[in-house]
């Protein structure tokens, strides 16, 4: 997930949240509900603004898993060196 795609993510799951606290929304089928509109909405926002919608955005070549499996040390912080002093 890219910056763009996070960024409207983010933006989508704040203004919901929002958006049920200040309706004062009850139960999990208008939770759902109130999910599928501001999520509508801001998909169409997108679109009106001429951006790129998030099914069309570019993937990374290689997946979490993939990159973990690879480089297990990097990522986990397992080749941390030590410097005297630091304990």
């Amino acid at each position: 997930m890219g910056g763009t795609e996070l960024a409207a993510n983010l933006f989508r799951a704040t203004q919901t949240d929002e958006k049920i606290r200040r309706d004062n929304v009850k139960g999990k089928e208008k939770a759902n509900q109130t999910h599928y509109v501001v999520g509508k909405t801001v998909r169409d926002t997108i679109k009106k603004l001429g951006g790129t919608m998030p099914e069309d955005l570019p993937t990374p070549d290689k997946s979490i898993k993939q990159l973990e499996k690879g480089e297990p040390k990097r990522i986990t912080g397992k080749n941390e060196i030590k410097v005297k002093g630091d304990d």
